[in-house]
């Protein structure tokens, strides 16, 4: 038996079968494990919409993918080192994602004439030549289960369906990752039924084992822990980090927490983990339709609430009426749009990045609103917070931008005390100042209202869509007022750019090329970047967070740069809205709209180019 072990910096592992296989829950306990041994490391997710798609068919695989490593890791990475693939079709749907020379595990035991017949192959892949230039690793995953369970009382169903913890186990020595958290987690998740915990948990074991025993590879591999700041960390995918950070803004602002929400892919993963903290006096309500879950959210925030609501694009759409009066109202709301394919049901499980002329733009009438976007996982967190910070300071709406790739995927995050984070102050009413007071009597910096909370005596007063007095917010038609209460909504929502961060540039303060992306691309952007750099000293990156207001040093950035190629996962959107707001500076397009997030290398390959005109 072999004991050496080879030091790498890093690896791109990928898990691949039946979306019944178990592969995300696979995936995510790697990436637990991972986590917590020190590594940092970037997920990809990847499963069809379906509940449960055509068994053995490549439309149903459903993958993992996750990049890890003992330095700073942004992205899941393009190709794998290692494919786990469960049944012919995950063969079929990742091989052309495999480096060369690439480890390829899969379970012989589905990989019979039937199932390749199913998976579309004409011919038998490992007998004719076409994964000759990989390590093939053939092991009976589904029989060796079957027998690790013998013993167990369980039923029969349940005797094959712990193969994915067999192969995790493979994973686990090829890695050297330890196995007690994996059975940790398995005896939290399965407490009611010990046997079934434990059958788990045998399967997992006997995988590693067999590893050992039959010497699969001549070594197995260690990755030594990244140096990442001090701290306490753990893994976190953004739609948890954006509920927490929601909680820990109620937390900072006194507020208390309100989400009206109806269940929309890749949303409702923030509605499941908000609804579980009553104890912090969350209220969660699953509505029962998307108006209703806003609408309730903004009774909540006339009741003086920190008050949210959760969507995907086609949920953006039929709440842009309410977002409207919520506008016009001058009341403070957050709506968290995770962008997915689109348009209409479009892909429900895959990322894009085509709502965000809708967020900017997509109700009647001139109805600006703040526009922020989330760039990773973990922060996440941050702009949920920052999202809530905006809102109740400056009395409006804030749209918070994440999309299906960042939602899902995971990364480490260092756990927060509340003291670090910012202070957040909500425009309340000052209850001494009441002789003073009027409903639209605005703060002189911000432009916003005061926050009158119904029951307050003395700051009793109306609200509604319909147009407001200015100082009064009795209801005018008076077309003078109008104009100047339409010009006050839109400078409060400009002056925001007084209160947000500047833009940030990585790499030449000026040059021959300023890579521009805004939102969750930021990891393959910036990974790119870092590439491209080490053969061309005058390049620069700069990514958007905030995208209405934009930075007000936008300009002075631009102006310093020869070319500037704006990176989006839609057809140019992003791009419009700079040559509508800056429309001095020439920009080159780079656009992909495939359900996918960038790729390093066809990234790398356009910046190339765009440096060699």
């Amino acid at each position: 038996m072999s004991e050496k072990i080879e030091e790498l910096d890093s690896v791109v592992i990928k898990f691949a079968g039946d979306s019944g296989d178990g592969m995300q829950l696979t995936g995510d306990q790697f990436s637990n494990t991972t986590a917590f041994i020190g590594n940092d490391l970037s997920t990809f997710p990847d499963f069809p919409a379906e509940i449960r798609a055509p068994q053995g068919t490549v439309a149903g695989v459903s993958g993992f993918k996750i990049q890890f490593g003992n330095s700073n890791i942004y992205s899941p990475g393009d190709k794998a080192d290692v494919l786990i693939a469960m049944n012919p079709a995950a063969l079929k749907a990742n091989v052309d994602w495999i480096k060369d020379r690439g480890t390829i595990i899969i379970d012989s035991d589905s990989f019979k004439a039937k199932d390749f017949e199913k998976a579309g192959y004409t011919s038998n892949p490992l007998e004719d030549g076409s994964l000759d230039g990989y390590n093939l690793i053939q092991a009976p995953i589904t029989k060796l289960t079957k027998d690790s369970v013998e013993g167990f009382s369980i039923e029969n169903k349940f005797r094959t369906r712990s193969k994915n913890m067999f192969a995790l186990g493979i994973v686990y020595w090829l890695f050297n990752r330890p196995l007690n958290i994996t059975e940790d987690f398995l005896k939290a998740k399965f407490k009611k039924n010990p046997e079934l915990a434990n059958a788990n948990i045998a399967s997992l074991k006997a995988g590693y084992n067999y590893a050992i025993t039959v010497e699969l590879l001549p070594s197995s591999y260690q990755i030594k822990p990244a140096t990442l700041p001090k701290g306490k960390y753990r893994s976190i995918t953004g739609n948890t980090a954006t509920a927490w950070g929601f909680l820990a803004a109620a937390e900072k602002s006194g507020l208390q927490l309100f989400l009206g929400s109806y269940p929309i892919t890749p949303a409702s993963d923030i509605l499941h983990e908000l609804s579980k903290h009553k104890g912090f006096d969350v209220i969660s309500i699953q509505a029962e339709d998307e108006i209703a879950g806003i609408c309730s959210a903004i009774g909540a925030s006339f009741a003086g609430g920190l008050a949210l609501t959760t969507t995907s694009g086609p949920g953006l759409a039929l709440k842009g009426e309410a977002i409207g009066l919520a506008m016009m109202t001058e009341l403070p709301l957050v709506i968290v749009d995770v962008q997915r394919g689109g348009p209409s049901t479009g892909l429900p499980t895959k990322t894009e990045q085509s709502d965000l002329l809708q967020a900017v733009y997509g109700r009647n009438g001139e109805s600006p609103v703040i526009v922020i976007a989330a760039s990773t996982p973990s922060n996440c967190f941050d702009y949920a917070f920052m999202a809530a910070k905006l809102a109740v300071e400056h009395m409006t709406p804030v749209i918070l931008l994440t999309d299906g790739f960042i939602a899902n995927g995971a990364e480490p995050w260092r756990i927060k005390n509340t003291e670090e984070l910012p202070a957040i102050h909500p425009a309340k009413v000052d209850v001494k100042a009441r002789e003073a007071w009027k409903p639209y009597l605005r703060d002189i910096e911000k432009l916003s209202r005061q926050w009158a909370v119904p029951g307050t005596k003395g700051f009793e007063h109306r609200i509604g869509g319909l147009e407001k007095q200015e100082l009064s917010g009795n209801v005018s038609y008076e077309p003078l007022n109008h104009e100047n209460m339409v010009k006050i909504r839109a400078e409060k929502v400009k002056r925001v750019a007084n209160f947000i961060p500047e833009l940030k540039v990585e790499g030449a303060e000026q040059g021959d090329l300023l890579i521009v992306g805004w939102g969750g691309t930021f990891g393959n952007l910036y990974t790119s970047f870092n590439e491209i750099k080490k053969s061309n000293s005058k390049v620069a990156f700069a990514h958007f967070n905030y995208i209405n207001p934009l930075p007000k040093n936008t300009a002075n950035v631009f102006a310093r740069y020869k070319n500037i190629v704006v990176c989006e996962l839609n057809l140019g959107q992003f791009v419009r809205l700079l040559r509508s707001e800056l429309p001095q500076f020439n920009y080159i397009q780079y656009n992909k709209v495939q359900g996918l997030p960038f790729l390093k290398s066809e990234l790398v390959d356009e910046f190339e180019r765009i440096l060699a005109l």
